[in-house]
């Protein structure tokens, strides 16, 4: 009998999207980083994600910023979309011994943090189980028509990234700030898009597969974070940007003729750093080809996080 360890995460999740319903009223089903639902003049994006102690963070982690991330996951998924943040529902599972002042400092962390995002949280449920857990479900909108998907990509899109990647574990995947106002901007020069929560290069395969077509990766170009250069765990820098996971930047295509006007406009609105990492290819195999300083060619499989297999899938 085959178990979730032997099937891995992406095969799970296509297993159960397959028993899904499709409606009139649902724009855009599972396979996204939120579901669009439609109704008026608005397209609605609905968006879950767990926090798990011993999984998304350390028994000893500070629990405002367990809550802060719980929130910041769900508006990283909202802002993939090109989403506007609305509301957001949280169950809370803790031990029974758990000190009652630790709800006290999740929800401190986490309400201003999702207020100031524009981002309230109307309810939720809580309930007893053995480790802490926050499960986010949340609510944004787009005008109707003008969500980002990940299946937009065509042969040529030039393949960008903002921020930094890497080196997460070192404190930042508790400490981030969803890219909300550059997702709403990138609704008129996105042809697809993403955010990098399993790093990289998994998350890069999810664009092309969505999408149907390979990228090409110029691996100099990639934007390495402090901490990913600073590392000392015998990986190189270049190794946690493409496998770290955790980064929360915005991971996007833009058309080949509205490159140039792009690049200028981002300039203009932006401080963040917004680097061309690659483009797309016709070529769906192998979905990705790193490209060294050299110019050599190689296929680069997808070396992030996967659940059930361990911290990384691939090399």
């Amino acid at each position: 009998m085959n178990t979730l360890r032997d099937i891995g995460e992406v095969a799970a999740i296509a297993r159960l999207i397959r028993r899904l319903p499709r409606r009139r009223d649902i724009a855009r089903g599972a396979g996204d980083d939120c579901a669009v639902v439609r109704a008026g003049a608005w397209d609605w994006l609905l968006t879950s994600d767990p926090v798990i102690e011993g999984v998304h963070f350390a028994a000893d982690a500070p629990p405002a910023a367990v809550g802060r991330k719980a929130v910041g996951r769900v508006l990283s998924d909202l802002a993939a979309m090109g989403g506007e943040p609305c509301w957001a529902l949280l169950d809370v599972v803790a031990p029974p011994d758990t000190p009652a002042a630790t709800l006290d400092k999740l929800y401190r962390g986490l309400l201003p943090f999702a207020a100031r995002r524009g981002l309230a949280v109307v309810g939720g449920d809580l309930a007893r189980g053995p480790r802490l857990e926050i499960h986010a479900f949340a609510v944004g909108r787009v005008p109707r028509g003008q969500a980002v998907l990940r299946r937009g990509a065509r042969p040529g899109d030039g393949l960008y990234v903002t921020g930094a990647l890497g080196g997460s574990l070192a404190g930042r995947h508790l400490h981030f700030e969803p890219r909300l106002r550059e997702g709403v901007w990138l609704r008129r020069w996105a042809s697809a898009m993403i955010d990098v929560s399993d790093g990289l290069a998994t998350d890069a395969r999810h664009l092309a597969a969505e999408s149907g077509v390979g990228f090409r990766l110029e691996l100099p170009r990639l934007p390495v974070s402090r901490a990913a250069a600073a590392a000392r765990d015998g990986r190189s820098a270049l190794e946690h940007a493409l496998s770290d996971g955790e980064d929360f930047e915005l991971l996007f295509t833009v058309p080949t003729a509205r490159e140039r006007a792009f690049a200028a406009a981002w300039r203009r609105r932006f401080r963040l750093r917004c680097t061309r990492i690659g483009e797309a290819l016709a070529r769906r195999e192998p979905p990705l080809l790193a490209v060294d300083r050299q110019g050599a060619a190689r296929p680069l499989t997808a070396a992030g996080y996967e659940h059930f297999r361990g911290a990384e899938a691939g090399a």
